[in-house]
């Protein structure tokens, strides 16, 4: 059974930063494909940014959060991380971890039906 929980979510000011979590159980954060996505009320889900290789170096970012927001996993513990910086009042959304079996290669893509599994959602609000 797959399961996936977010933790980390909070209230920060501009400029400020937070980390967030996610523990994965009956899949593996070295292996399968793993992506960061983010809900803001009134808006389309989009996706942040998305593991697509082995070595966990081939990483995939949307152009919102580049250079600000950086994914990354800590294998042993089975957890993927999304450590986000300059935090900015458009950040504010639900963020949710997703999940697809790995089946050959993991396809560089930020597109949320390319991922079978997700979590709750953890929520983050930053304010100017």
């Amino acid at each position: 059974q797959v399961q996936l929980v977010e933790s980390g979510g909070g209230s920060v000011q501009a400029g400020g930063s937070l980390n967030l979590s996610c523990a994965v159980s009956g899949l593996r954060v070295d292996w399968d494909c793993m992506a960061w996505f983010r809900s803001a009320p009134g808006k389309k889900r989009e996706g942040v940014a998305t593991i697509y290789s082995l070595t966990g170096r081939n990483i995939l970012y949307a152009d919102a959060v580049e250079g600000r927001l950086v994914v990354s996993r800590e294998n042993a513990r089975n957890i993927l991380y999304l450590q986000m910086n300059s935090l900015r009042p458009e950040d504010t959304a639900m963020y949710y971890c997703a999940a697809e079996p790995r089946s050959g290669y993991c396809k560089p893509t930020l597109q949320d039906f390319d991922f079978r599994y997700w979590g709750r959602g953890t929520q983050v609000t930053v304010s100017s």
